[in-house]
């Protein structure tokens, strides 16, 4: 089969979009490279401290990446994690194929519009869909200041995996537009990263349980184009009677099976759950050494509430105010099971996937900690 995604496509068109200004070779790159190698081990220290979690996989491997860098390690990990879904699809098409005896591929048990359409879909289909998530990473590109690499890609290849990243403009333009002290802007940076890492390389099940939410998400795509035309038809139904189809999470969860939906949900509670728990780790470990943080937070959560016009109608498209909602209602969700009981109540989330909030229960945690009790 044909690649679904042309990802030497996405690569170009999101190198068209990013703007690095030969970052990698400026003086300041090598400064922020010594920074981040020297503050990142700081950070680790700090967060085992205010966390008790403790890496398993020893010390954190620090990387300091430009805009581009920062596509082609998430064009990795989205092409890693692409292989069982067009695996799925590919069976599906064989099987079309040897039930009606005619030739048949996965774009056009998808789009059986006639043709012409088919035969232009085989042409500029894989084209057109590494351009949208070009044009999607390109815009990232210049918003993401870290990143921990969730391990999701190939593992024969070790020495690619358990990275912290750091996109080096972005720091340095927010830095320069904000007037942030640097030491305590990386620093406050480099603990909400090791955090996220403490979290997976802390937690024994963790990674696991997360990879296998990701595969229930995947065995449950329905690959029959029956399922995309009858939401197609509740989706007009619903926006003629003025329903509001977007609010709940963007394109994503519109075609999503109720078994999705499922999955969807716990995998939103983890994830909210893990952000907020990094944002409050970020503001809470260093807090002696960041006077500044209070500020670096208000600027953070202005900025990711601050999106207008095209931004906002993209941000809605691809499901991001439903992920920004996530850092809000897990620090809420934090905060109140621990004024409820304490650390210790709130620690027994790392014990077993079953304590894991679901993203009903992130938005009420009193069930949570009713559930607990």
């Amino acid at each position: 089969m044909a690649p679904t995604v042309d990802w030497a496509t996405a690569r170009s068109v999101a190198a068209r979009i990013t703007r690095d200004d030969e970052f990698a070779s400026s003086y300041k790159a090598q400064s922020l490279r010594d920074d981040m190698a020297e503050l990142t081990p700081q950070a680790e220290t700090l967060v085992e401290g205010e966390t008790g979690l403790v890496s398993l996989a020893g010390p954190a491997k620090v990387k300091v990446v430009d805009r581009t860098e920062w596509v082609d390690v998430n064009l990795a990990a989205f092409d890693r994690l692409m292989r069982p879904l067009l695996a799925k699809l590919d069976r599906h098409a064989e099987e079309a194929k040897s039930e009606s005896g005619e030739p048949s591929t996965v774009r056009q048990i998808l789009a059986p519009v006639g043709k012409v359409v088919n035969a232009a879909a085989g042409r500029v289909g894989p084209k057109v869909a590494g351009g949208e998530l070009g044009v999607l990473l390109g815009w990232m590109s210049g918003r993401v200041v870290g990143q921990y690499d969730l391990l999701v890609i190939e593992e024969e290849r070790p020495e690619d995996q358990d990275w912290v990243y750091y996109v080096g403009p972005n720091v340095l333009a927010l830095e320069e537009r904000y007037g942030f002290p640097p030491e305590e802007f990386r620093l406050w940076v480099a603990i909400h990263e090791c955090t996220h890492r403490a979290q997976f390389t802390g937690v024994p099940w963790l990674r696991p349980h997360f990879l296998g939410l990701v595969e229930e998400l995947i065995d449950a795509v329905d690959p029959d184009p029956k399922h995309f035309v009858d939401t197609i038809k509740r989706l007009a139904e619903q926006k003629r009677n003025g329903e509001a189809v977007l609010d709940n999470g963007g394109l994503s969860t519109l075609f999503a099976t109720p078994e999705q939906k499922a999955v969807m949900d716990r995998m939103t509670g983890l994830m909210s759950l893990l952000e907020g728990h990094g944002d409050i780790v970020m503001d809470r470990a260093g807090e002696d050494l960041i006077p500044s943080q209070p500020r670096f937070h208000r600027v953070f959560a202005n900025r990711r509430a601050r999106a207008s016009g095209p931004a906002k109608v993209l941000q809605r498209l691809l499901g991001f105010e439903a992920k920004l909602a996530q850092y809000v209602e897990g620090e809420r969700f934090v905060n109140e099971v621990e004024r409820a009981g304490g650390r210790s109540l709130f620690d027994r989330v790392w014990e077993t996937p079953e304590h894991l909030p679901t993203g009903a229960e992130i938005k009420d945690p009193a069930q949570w900690i009713q559930r607990m009790a």
